[in-house]
């Protein structure tokens, strides 16, 4: 069928259509929605407010384009270069994980903590920046760097502070492995992270969403706990007394971040379980 065929109406149900003949069924109306609403460049009431109005063949080229990315299972959100998260909307792409759910969880542990009114929080593995913004949304006289070793994912950060007005925030490329502590005297209140927690051998690696995402991102050896034990081991040198240390970690992982913390030393250390029910955040504070 030609393009000049098809009105908006007919281009969702086509759309829908495709997506559940190609097993992408978990939400193929919202999708068609948020996809020719991205290609025509309008709100979603406006999509509606003219439902027979014909695409130009530019605009159907590049809506069936995005269907059939959509079908090879790409994640909506790089399909739209854009993810909202907390109360924000930010812009994603192929050098970062997505921001998920889960990890607002992971904002709201920090948020709840008791810091001091300019705290200087340290966010590693920034990825889009979307931990280190949510918190400067939230606590602007905290002093905010996320640290990541992309320079992509770096540049990313920056441009989501600019679109979120949020240009308080730094971020740094470094790796928290060694070397980025540019004034070890400084104290840090709070070092937070969602890191890379994935074993390499985990089947889910090759399934949904995270088959599009960086391996960086994911993977790490020590059956996903080598990161953890890398920040944690920091965070026992640099943390100030009192300063808290917060991570989403796998929904198998709590007990080993439990004893990973207690045994650096860390007191009140708790776990907090994410919307299913699973441990997904625990945190430590170091003793005063």
């Amino acid at each position: 069928m030609a393009s000049l065929e098809y009105s908006r109406t007919a281009a969702l149900a086509w759309a829908q259509a495709q997506m559940v003949a190609a097993g992408q069924d978990d939400s193929p109306k919202l999708d068609a929605d948020l996809l020719l609403c991205h290609q025509l460049d309008c709100t979603s009431a406006s999509l509606y407010a003219w439902p027979e109005k014909t695409l130009t063949t530019t605009q159907w080229q590049g809506f069936s384009a995005l269907i059939e990315q959509r079908n090879l299972g790409r994640p909506i959100a790089p399909l739209l270069g854009q993810q909202g998260f907390w109360s924000l909307d930010l812009s994603v792409d192929a050098s970062t994980l997505i921001p998920r759910p889960e990890t607002e969880l992971l904002v709201d542990a920090v948020l709840n903590l008791d810091l001091p009114d300019q705290a200087k929080v340290i966010d590693l593995g920034t990825g889009t920046g979307a931990i280190a913004l949510a918190l400067a949304s939230e606590r602007p006289q905290w002093q905010i760097t996320g640290l990541d070793q992309s320079s992509d994912a770096v540049s990313l950060a920056q441009k989501n502070a600019l679109a979120c007005d949020l240009q308080q925030v730094q971020f740094e490329q470094g790796d928290w492995a060694c070397g980025w502590v540019k004034d070890p005297l400084a104290p840090i209140h709070c070092m937070v992270s969602n890191p890379p927690y994935i074993d390499a051998q985990d089947p889910h690696l090759s399934q949904g969403d995270v088959r599009y995402e960086p391996l960086s991102a994911l993977v790490a050896d020590d059956h996903g706990m080598a990161d953890i034990q890398t920040i944690a081991r920091q965070a026992a040198q640099l943390l100030d007394t009192g300063g808290w240390l917060a991570f989403e970690h796998g929904y198998d992982q709590a007990a080993a971040v439990c004893q990973l913390l207690t045994r650096l030393g860390f007191a009140q250390v708790t776990t907090q379980k994410d919307y299913n029910g699973q441990d997904r955040v625990t945190l430590g504070q170091w003793p005063q």
